[in-house]
């Protein structure tokens, strides 16, 4: 093949760019996994989601209908990539950077192929010789995909790493908790432009839109460099709160109507949220009794959050709280989550939610929610969706609470 159509290239393109994260952490990461297939007999690993690239290689990638990959053995951690995005996937790795090219369709497999064929030390096999085990993430791969694989690297066999990597991310490093904390900074900037933009007659998307542009603004003015991308806000009123994650629509908020506010700036692949319940200049009598009833399972659960606490003990101990208020059926989700390499669109470490069906104990390190939720339908004589919604950091003798955002009607009745 000429080289004009080779099928993979090297575009090592520019300097590697700007991380909030130093090599002693990147390496740290590469290396649990290389432990990990030291003691299960793996000799490499294929990533194929948006968190675990981003979390082992600092590269978040586009998809728009294409394959993405991070290859690792014992010594190589190379990320594989489309020739649509130039050099930037290798600015953004933290190791090398093969790129495959259009001109076959299966140039990622033939990429792929290129770097199987000899595993740089091997776990299961002699130096020089091919994979025979990959780890892959089962939870990521679909059925059409895993064909390919198993055409492509003939022989392999594959071997789920989704759950060991996901409790791996699960403990964050001091870096990690470092940047979390920043993004929870940033989150207080957007929940204040959202205040500050409220008022009767004003859109939903006008709010988001402040609230949006002054995170990214913020953002921009806190690092030498960063991607701009993915930072937004979900801001709504009266009966489309209903839904946490509900879109903005056009619709214009009217005086006393119920208020969600969800700020998501992102840094580096990692997200962070502000979530608070308000009301447009004044609140009935019965909302008031909702919404200081949430704020108590609010304050209750941020006590429970500790080391050694349960996820489901700390679900049940809530619920038996809406429950003496005859509110539990109105309760649709869990009471938190891990926080981390996350997104709207990816990741999620499911076995940290405080959730019933989660015996999972809290441990220092990981980084989790509090944000309980009602929902009472139209028609209720104190619909809407209340929220709150706070970060916290487990530490060795309890939890750190890193969102400073004010919740509760003594703060967010919004009065112009």
């Amino acid at each position: 093949m000429p080289e004009e159509m080779s099928r993979t290239l090297r575009l090592h393109n520019g300097e590697k760019s700007y991380s909030p994260f130093s090599q002693s952490e990147m390496e740290r990461r590469q290396n649990s996994i290389r432990l990990w297939m030291s003691e299960n007999n793996v000799d490499a690993c294929l990533f194929t989601s948006y968190h675990c690239i981003n979390y082992y290689s600092g590269f978040l990638y586009c998809c728009f209908g294409r394959k993405y990959g991070f290859f690792l053995d014992e010594k190589r951690a190379v990320s594989i990539s489309a020739g649509i995005d130039g050099g930037q996937p290798w600015r953004r790795t933290f190791g090398d950077n093969i790129t495959y090219t259009d001109w076959r369709k299966d140039n990622f497999f033939y990429a792929l192929q290129s770097l199987a064929k000899k595993v740089t030390s091997g776990a299961t096999n002699g130096a020089g010789r091919g994979v025979r085990v990959l780890g892959i993430e089962f939870d990521h791969i679909s059925l059409d995909y895993r064909m390919e694989l198993e055409q492509a690297l003939e022989g392999v066999e594959f071997v789920d790493v989704a759950r060991a990597s996901m409790w791996l991310r699960s403990i964050k490093s001091s870096e990690e908790h470092s940047l979390i904390s920043e993004g929870a900074r940033i989150c207080d900037v957007g929940g204040a432009a959202c205040v500050a933009a409220i008022r009767a007659g004003v859109r939903e998307h006008e709010v988001a839109m402040a609230s949006t542009n002054a995170m990214i603004n913020e953002i921009a003015d806190s690092y030498p460099f960063v991607e701009l991308m993915d930072t937004w806000t979900w801001f709504q009123a009266g009966l489309n709160t209903d839904g946490a994650h509900n879109p903005v629509t056009n619709t214009a908020v009217r005086a006393g109507d119920i208020l969600s506010l969800n700020c998501f700036p992102m840094l580096f692949g990692y997200y962070t949220a502000l979530e608070r319940t308000l009301f447009c200049e004044h609140a009935s009598d019965a909302q008031l009794d909702i919404w200081q009833k949430n704020c108590a399972v609010h304050r209750r659960g941020l006590e429970l959050i500790k080391p050694g606490a349960r996820c489901c003990d700390i679900a049940e101990e809530l619920n038996a709280m809406y429950r003496d208020w005859n509110l539990l059926q109105y309760r649709g989700f869990g009471y938190g989550h891990s926080f981390g390499v996350l997104c709207h669109y990816y990741g999620r470490e499911a076995g940290v939610e405080l959730r019933e069906d989660v015996a999972t104990e809290l441990q220092a390190g990981m980084v989790v929610s509090m944000e309980p939720m009602l929902m009472l339908p139209e028609g209720h004589i104190a619909a809407g969706g209340y929220r709150e919604h706070d970060i916290l950091i487990v530490e060795e003798q309890g939890a750190r609470n890193i969102t400073k955002f004010p919740f509760g009607a003594e703060h967010n009745i919004i009065a112009k």
